[in-house]
């Protein structure tokens, strides 16, 4: 059976990283509840790369343009195919946009200029 994943790359401020664990866990079960088959998010622990045949990938913090006082969150959630995440979505940022009306105070503990996303077709799987 095929599935899609949405992914993202954030960087958090280490400062606002249990801030975000908190918005993360609503997240999580908001996903959850509307339907997704799993949920991730993944703080960076090993982001230096090694050099392979006198090659080296590009690090995470590089990319991200994150600094030694941000961490790096690689995140993604799992659905049965893109329709299916269409629908959990609509239905998440619907119950978003309801508490984000509730708590005028709101404020994301990221810069979303340094976040990524992107819906993904998965093509193999083990």
């Amino acid at each position: 059976m095929a599935k899609y994943i949405d992914g993202f790359v954030i960087v958090v401020p280490k400062d606002k990283t249990e801030e975000y664990r908190k918005m993360a866990e609503g997240g999580r079960d908001s996903w959850m509840k509307h339907g997704a088959l799993e949920y991730y998010e993944c703080r960076g622990d090993d982001l230096v790369t090694q050099e392979m045949g006198g090659n080296k990938a590009r690090e995470f913090p590089e990319m991200t343009g994150a600094d030694e006082n941000q961490t790096v969150w690689f995140s993604f959630i799992i659905f049965k195919s893109k329709e299916h995440r269409d629908e959990v979505n609509a239905k998440v940022m619907n119950e978003m946009a309801e508490m984000m009306a509730e708590n005028k105070n709101f404020s994301m503990p990221f810069e979303m200029k340094q976040m990524a996303y992107g819906g993904f077709q998965v093509e193999v799987e083990g």
